[in-house]
């Protein structure tokens, strides 16, 4: 089992309402799964935990047999580095790195840092031209591209997809869905992707909807 979500329930302080109520999923190694729901039903916040980015209230977040929810913020960026991909709607480049240093920044955190493969990424996102440039000198597509690079770099065992093509248009976002689909099937990695799309979450293996901070 490469993730095991039980009952994990989350509250933003300040608030009452809450954005989790206790949700539970599995997820096998190469299984791809898209996750779908309204804005606000608690996509991003569930990405977030199975990610290490933010902690549960309650309940089992568990990477190959890990849970996440007492681990420290070391604890869970060092298995969020060696072991989660996660591909924000935000692009967070470094702006003071050229599109080959951003696409290798996390594959040299982690030491798995393979300039084949990285070059490979580049070719095939359409980025070969721009890996000496810097993320202002590229449009939002090819900044949401280098992102996408970034974070299959390093090799993950489970890629988080936060609406992964949002900022491409119809034919780009195929051409990445095609890339990501190749890849997991290449590296038996899982992908857990967030959507609106319904033809984006067509192409998923596994799907499950949120609706209301539960699954529907």
């Amino acid at each position: 089992m490469l993730l095991n979500v039980q009952d994990v329930r989350k509250t933003y302080p300040g608030t009452e309402a809450p954005v989790l109520r206790g949700v539970s999923l599995t997820l096998s190694h190469g299984d791809m799964l898209a996750l779908t729901g309204e804005s606000g039903s608690g996509k991003s916040t569930l990405l977030h935990l199975i990610g290490g980015l933010d902690t549960a209230d309650s309940g089992v977040v568990a990477i190959e047999g890990i849970d996440l929810t007492p681990l420290h913020d070391v604890g869970r960026a060092d298995l969020r580095r060696g072991t989660v991909g996660v591909i924000f709607q935000q692009f967070n480049l470094i702006p003071s790195l050229t599109v080959a240093a951003n696409i290798s920044f996390q594959a040299r955190l982690a030491g798995r840092h393979d300039p084949e493969l990285a070059q490979g990424l580049a070719i095939r996102l359409g980025l070969a031209d721009h890996l000496q440039k810097y993320p202002e000198q590229l449009s939002g597509g090819q900044q949401q591209r280098v992102a996408i690079a970034r974070t299959l770099a390093p090799k993950p065992k489970l890629v988080l997809a936060d609406e992964p093509t949002g900022n491409l248009d119809e034919a780009t976002a195929d051409r990445v869905m095609d890339l990501l689909c190749e890849l997991m099937a290449e590296t038996g990695a899982g992908l857990i992707l967030a959507t609106h799309s319904e033809r984006l979450a067509a192409r998923m293996t596994r799907r499950l909807h949120l609706c209301g901070g539960q699954i529907s």
